[in-house]
């Protein structure tokens, strides 16, 4: 069960902003090994509301709340070919979908935002969904 913050007037609280989220996934990126950050090459961090309608409509989404996150780009492995007119690579967290989820499970929101941009980095080294629950169920 997750941890109340029993220190705070939530009364007298607003739901964290775009910038906060950011804060939240630039920490999250910081406590990552250095090793890894320097492999992760040139990435991009950017907060949205939520997606948009086009990626809810090219992904079948059945609501924009579906996503949380989202890698732009090409993976690290195939950046080994050359290509122009490319923009960066780039990492989206989704700050309302991940509000609702947040506000539907026990896990902490620093928790909920450096495992959606942990998950988005497995993205940009190439690693599909399939292989992250397969490597999260060998750490559990």
């Amino acid at each position: 069960m997750g941890q109340r913050d029993q220190a705070g007037d939530w009364g007298q609280r607003m739901a964290p902003s775009l910038e906060e989220i950011e804060a939240l996934a630039l920490d999250a990126y910081a406590q990552l090994p250095p090793e890894f950050r320097a492999l992760s090459g040139e990435i991009r961090f950017h907060i949205a509301d939520f997606p948009e309608d086009e990626v809810v409509k090219a992904m079948n989404l059945e609501s924009p709340f579906d996503i949380l996150g989202l890698f732009e780009g090409r993976p690290v492995a195939e950046m080994a070919v050359g290509a122009t007119g490319e923009f960066p690579n780039r990492i989206l967290l989704y700050r309302r979908p991940i509000l609702d989820y947040w506000a539907e499970h026990e896990e902490t929101l620093s928790a909920l935002v450096s495992h959606v941009l942990i998950h988005e980095i497995g993205h940009h080294f190439g690693l599909s969904d399939d292989d992250m629950e397969a490597l999260e169920a060998e750490a559990d």
